[in-house]
């Protein structure tokens, strides 16, 4: 009875130290492929206005009334962050309490804004207190969404405080939002322009280390 015990104790250990070993190799290789997958970037469009260029104002009336222009350069020094949403779009509404959040953390030097468009005016009225978000100018604006070449949502826009086009792109995560928030101090419209000039860098100290070696 003693030795059963013991062999089927043995046994276990083995076991332990075996499921032990297992967990340490997969936690090594979720670190390697975290690693190497790029990060999830906003996917930018290759139509309308581009990246680093000037964008033009647009003086447009909220949906409460209040006058507001959009592009050129700000009177305030602030940025403007242009989501556009829909009260028909489902992931529209999941996204619009992370916009609020990092506007919230980046009001010292951002604003936020809204834009949609259709003609049920009531109904985007309802729209903007079941999203709770009155605090924020929300357009009702065909012209805007034309401005910027709006065809997907939900789709969010920066604008830098000089009037300058700083990222654009389709966005369905916080990661999306993040990632045209950080244009503003990396100076790099989209993660994929990152990625690419890291691999540029990388194929130039490669081919600096063979001429190297050759040499």
């Amino acid at each position: 009875m003693v030795e059963t015990l013991v062999i089927s104790n043995i046994v276990l250990w083995l076991i332990v130290v075996v499921l032990a070993l297992l967990v340490f190799a997969l936690t090594r290789q979720i670190g390697i492929l975290h690693e190497r997958v790029a990060p999830a970037g906003a996917l930018q469009p290759t139509n309308g206005p581009k990246v680093g260029e000037l964008t033009e104002e647009l003086n447009l009336t909220a949906l409460d009334g209040s006058l507001h222009t959009i592009g050129g350069k700000s009177t305030k020094g602030f940025a403007s962050f242009i989501l556009f949403i829909s009260p028909t779009c489902p992931v529209c509404k999941s996204l619009v309490p992370t916009a609020k959040s990092l506007a919230k953390s980046e009001r010292s030097r951002m604003q936020l804004f809204f834009g949609s468009d259709g003609e049920e005016i009531e109904q985007h009225r309802q729209y903007v207190k079941d999203l709770r978000i009155e605090d924020s100018p929300y357009f009702v604006s065909q012209a805007l969404g034309m401005s910027y070449q709006v065809s997907k949502l939900p789709f969010a826009v920066l604008i830098s405080a000089d009037g300058t086009l700083q990222s654009k792109g389709l966005v369905n995560t916080r990661e999306h939002l993040e990632s045209l928030i950080e244009s503003m101090d990396s100076g790099i419209a989209t993660v994929q322009e990152y990625v690419s000039s890291q691999l540029d860098t990388n194929d130039s100290e490669y081919v600096a280390s063979a001429v190297e070696q050759r040499s």
